[in-house]
């Protein structure tokens, strides 16, 4: 019970279509095992609810939550949901991105349509979230903000929007988290590496015109660690680590889960 008596919102906490279990679905599962109230924001409603059924049946709290993040109304009405049920607000958990869902490519092949989307979804949303939380956690002095943010900030990514975007949030946390730590506030990002999830895997296979498994063969081969992509549960587990009282001195914090692939170089 880490998270005991905490509430938390978790941005993107639906499903995409696919095998397996997505970084958000699992992240407010693991949240809701351990003990916090998890709001479940997604723009699928019948997916936000699959997941609070998926709590409810191991007897968590949690309620769902339609949002387009890309509205700033709409952020706004989320946050007010989770005061109004619990009164408080201890984590945000930033969750959501697009790249080839999106539209995204690469240079000379992105269009503006496809770069706004990927920069309304993946940046502002982000934003937005922290703008109309953080004065609430100011008040209550304290609070945890986990975004998700992607290896492909420094690797060679070839898409433009997804690189330019996600390395913004880096810099976007590390702001928060020196404005912020007077007022007892953490701000952290994680970088999920190659990941077995149906956005990653089952968009791509979609996409390519190619198996699951050819995308999951391709995938595993570049993982230093067992030479096998790591799991959405890798990404929750490290968010309850960063969310829970165990780090309560650190901030400002940028955490690979990614099989090793930082360390390589050339």
């Amino acid at each position: 019970m880490r998270l005991k008596d905490k509430v938390a919102i978790v941005v993107g906490a639906g499903q995409s279509p696919g095998e397996g279990i997505g970084n958000g679905r699992a992240t407010a599962l693991t949240f809701a095992r351990e003990g916090a109230k998890v709001l479940c924001v997604d723009r699928h409603p019948d997916s936000a609810q699959e997941t609070v059924d998926l709590i409810a049946a191991k007897k968590g709290a949690a309620a769902p939550f339609r949002a387009d993040v890309t509205k700033d109304a709409e952020i706004k009405a989320m946050v007010d949901d989770a005061m109004k049920r619990w009164g408080r607000i201890d984590i945000l958990h930033n969750n959501v991105g697009v790249s080839l869902a999106g539209g995204d490519a690469e240079l000379l092949a992105i269009t503006e349509e496809a770069f706004d989307r990927c920069v309304a979804i993946n940046l502002k949303s982000c934003i937005l979230a922290a703008k109309h939380v953080i004065p609430i956690m100011r008040e209550q002095k304290s609070g945890a903000i986990i975004n998700i943010s992607s290896m492909a900030v420094i690797t060679t990514y070839p898409y433009v929007a997804y690189k330019a975007t996600k390395s913004a949030m880096v810099a976007f946390t590390e702001q928060l988290a020196y404005q912020n730590a007077e007022y007892g506030i953490r701000a952290n990002v994680i970088l999920p590496g190659l990941m077995n999830t149906p956005m990653a895997v089952d968009t791509r296979a979609r996409e390519w015109n190619k198996t699951r498994a050819e995308v999951e063969a391709t995938r595993d081969r570049q993982v230093p660690l067992r030479r096998k992509m790591g799991t959405a549960w890798d990404v929750a587990n490290a968010a309850l680590f960063l969310a829970s009282d165990e780090a309560n001195f650190i901030t400002g914090v940028t955490l690979p889960v990614d099989g090793g692939q930082s360390v390589q170089r050339g």
